[in-house]
């Protein structure tokens, strides 16, 4: 599956995010920081992940629509394997 060019700019963006939110979590536990305030950082970052993972998968199931023809094999198996992605992240 090939990725539009806005879809990896997004996707890199949001990494990106998840990426300085890990380094924040990462400082908080270092300081001593309320566990509370710790784990609402880590389900913030779990969420950005998870919304990079879901847009991947999505931009996946446009090329696979779009290209569709639904009685060939490989639709078939993109299809499983864009659910199989999906169910990971759920």
């Amino acid at each position: 599956m090939e990725l539009n060019e806005d879809v990896v700019t997004d996707v890199l963006k949001r990494l990106r995010r998840a990426q300085g939110q890990v380094g924040g979590v990462i400082q908080m536990i270092e300081d001593g920081r309320d566990c509370k305030d710790v784990v609402t950082q880590l389900a913030a970052v779990s969420r950005a992940l998870d919304r990079a993972g879901f847009k991947i998968i999505a931009s996946g199931l446009t090329e696979c629509v779009r290209n569709a023809d639904s009685d060939s094999p490989q639709f078939a198996a993109d299809r499983a394997e864009l659910e199989r992605l999906f169910l990971s992240l759920a």
